[in-house]
């Protein structure tokens, strides 16, 4: 062959494809979109034993050439066109061997179709049963190779058996299923491919034709299983582990108790590798002030260029923790349960058993939370997930809700064991997320869909993860935010850095002999000098003049135009909403919390005399965080995730439009 050999790995969800795949393919693999698409494909190179290479695709997990969701149907559509960049010349069909007659429909249709097919059957250290491999061999008339990737044993077999394979161009074998009215009632890989290419693209096959096409194939495998498949017996654990974590009442119970542990460890754990990132970049930026001196250069590099870069990495602890987590849940087989358990009442507001595992995430980031969305095979309910997981409060929103909640709620002591602030803390993660529960029935109604939306889950046996597995899951995704969502991150950063360390003119010179002169005036200290020079060179750039330019829009809400610039500079993280307040008010970009509430609690609206941080000021500011999208990281992996602008500009808008809306109202109406 003048081009490299094309090898698609197919199977059912749950049927150890991403272990088999990782084990053939090692470290030789990456991640990439589909032609015009956005779904995920991972490919690798296999180098064989006579030292060939061959490419593997390692296809979305599907259960039928009938599918529902919007990967499967673009795997069909992939095997159906000759001259699509994935359409594979030989395929690696796999099934758990625990799951064996159930995962074997598939294998029936793709041989029909008239491709080469080598059937591998993986966790082979599964108890309860025993395998005739010769038998089952010579029943389906294609070559079987039992593996388990956890001990690799004869993953070598495969590499001997692909040569043979894909020298088979147009393999002869007796049809599993004959289509009603074709020709003599026969059957071959051209017939069957028209039938299913007219089923895709014209619709013409009916519902009732498909279940009649997979109730003939179940019958068939069911009798070449009898001579080569046989119980033995064996404890079946996780059928009695299921009458518990399924229960109606206690599987909710333990799936919460779950998740409060993952959402702990990832601020547990990420704390202190995300300290040390910015730690670290805070001596490189130091050093390169001291280094370079004052000057555009030195503040372009280290408050533009390294804060970029400590945005990016920032988040790659919780993105690595998220899925480290994720990924063992998954492996042993947790997760398909938790999908079971609460898919009915998800779907009443558009969205699918498996946004759950997203939404809870969302509380520690929405990043890697909207990252986690990719389980989800329907468009609309992943789409609708990824819309409102952002209102699900993230740790981001702690240090803008310390400030603000003090101004609304004053300390008071409840039962002996809460407060009064600690309580409307917690209330506000609630209101997020019935804001996000409410934000998608509302794009349920609005974001129309042909596709039906069916659970189509098969629960896998409980096992041991497979380590290799986790760490190349958490590799893949940790460096697909680096590299597809860091680039977005670094460019924004250093815009923002430019309109807040330029002016118009000579305006930021100007500034600053103001503020020296009334400093000398004043006799301030060195620090109260660089701290009064900060908040006038800050009035006098880009962002000052945009803040005083926003200020009529954002009155109505209770906010000056030195909050207005706070709440530009949070569109890149709300947790810079602190640094900034510090900046404008004069007290110092380093202040801590509690002392910039002691200083916000004195300062007075030049226009009103009242005081600017009042009950209602603060209120709205605590809404309107609440519910804004102020996160460009955000936007960045939407856009990576959706593949278009169209997402997130709907998304900014939709959020920031009803954060005005709620924070005015509650502004009014208190004020």
């Amino acid at each position: 062959m003048s081009h490299m050999p094309v090898v698609a790995l197919i199977g059912n969800p749950n049927s150890g494809k991403s272990a088999l795949f990782n084990a053939l393919t090692g470290i030789r693999q990456k991640v990439a979109n589909y032609p015009g698409v956005t779904v995920d494909v991972k490919s690798g190179k296999v180098l064989l034993q006579n030292g060939a290479v061959v490419q593997l695709i390692d296809m979305p997990g599907l259960y039928s050439v009938y599918p529902a969701s919007e990967d499967g149907k673009l795997v069909v559509r992939t095997l159906l066109d000759h001259i699509h960049k994935h359409h594979p010349d030989a395929i690696l069909y796999v099934v758990d061997a625990a799951q064996i007659e159930s995962q074997l429909l598939l294998l029936t249709q793709l041989i029909d179709l008239g491709f080469p097919v080598l059937l591998v059957v993986s966790m082979i250290d599964s108890p309860g049963f025993v395998i005739d491999y010769e038998v089952l061999a010579r029943n389906l008339n294609v070559p079987v190779i039992p593996v388990s990737s956890r001990t690799l044993e004869n993953i070598e077999q495969i590499k001997l058996a692909l040569p043979e394979l894909l020298s088979q161009t147009h393999p002869v074998r007796k049809p599993f299923y004959t289509i009603p009215d074709s020709d003599n009632g026969q059957l071959n890989g051209t017939t069957y491919r028209a039938y299913l290419d007219s089923h895709t693209n014209e619709n013409k096959s009916t519902l009732t034709a498909q279940v009649e096409e997979t109730l003939t194939r179940s019958d068939v495998i069911k009798r070449l299983l009898a001579g080569s498949v046989k119980s033995i017996g064996g404890k079946d654990m996780s059928g009695k582990i299921d009458r518990i974590v399924t229960h109606w009442l206690v599987g909710p119970l333990i799936f919460v108790a779950i998740m409060l542990l993952v959402f702990q460890a990832i601020f547990a754990w990420a704390s202190y590798p995300m300290e040390g990132i910015e730690w670290f970049f805070g001596k490189a930026g130091a050093l390169v002030h001291q280094a370079l001196g004052d000057g555009w250069l030195s503040s372009f590099l280290a408050d533009g260029l390294l804060a970029g870069l400590s945005g990016v990495l920032m988040f790659v602890p919780q993105i690595a923790i998220l899925f480290f987590l994720i990924s063992i849940l998954e492996e042993t087989g947790y997760m398909a349960r938790a999908v079971f358990l609460f898919d009915r009442l998800l779907q009443r507001f558009g969205m699918n058993g498996r946004s759950i595992v997203s939404l809870i995430s969302g509380g520690a980031c929405a990043i890697p939370a909207i990252m986690s969305t990719r389980t989800i095979e329907n468009k609309r309910e992943r789409l609708i997930t990824i819309l409102v997981t952002p209102f699900i409060s993230c740790s981001a929103r702690i240090p803008v809700f310390t400030v603000l909640i003090a101004f609304v709620v004053p300390y008071k002591r409840i039962g002996g064991i809460f407060n009064s602030q600690g309580l409307m803390f917690a209330g506000l993660y609630a209101l997020g997320v019935v804001a996000a529960l409410a934000s998608a029935w509302v794009f349920k109604q609005i974001l129309k869909s042909r596709d039906t939306s069916f659970l189509v889950l098969e629960l896998p046996k409980y096992r041991k993860p497979d380590w290799t597995n986790v760490w190349m899951e958490v590799k893949s995704k940790a460096g697909a935010f680096i590299k597809e969502a860091g680039k977005v991150i670094i460019v924004i950063s250093m815009v923002l850095w430019f309109l807040a360390s330029f002016g118009i003119g000579s305006a930021m010179r100007n500034a600053e002999q103001t503020a020296r002169a009334k400093a000398a005036t004043e006799s301030l200290t060195d620090e109260q000098t660089d701290n009064l020079i900060a908040a006038y060179r800050l009035e006098a750039s880009f962002a000052g003049n945009l803040g005083k330019f926003i200020e009529p829009v954002i009155r109505p809400l209770g906010y000056d135009w030195k909050i207005g610039i706070a709440l530009i500079t949070s569109f890149a993280a709300r947790e810079v909403f602190v640094g900034s307040m510090a900046t404008i008010y004069s007290v110092g970009s380093d202040t801590d919390e509690f002392r910039l509430r002691e200083y916000l609690a004195n300062v007075k609206d030049p226009i009103t005399g009242k005081n600017v941080f009042n009950f209602a000021t603060a209120l709205s500011l605590i809404l309107f965080y609440l519910l804004a999208l102020q996160c460009m990281s955000t936007l960045a992996v939407v856009r990576k995730e959706t593949g278009t602008w169209k997402w997130p500009i709907i998304q900014f808008v939709f959020m920031g439009g009803l954060a005005y809306l709620v924070s005015w109202i509650a502004y009014q109406w208190v004020s």
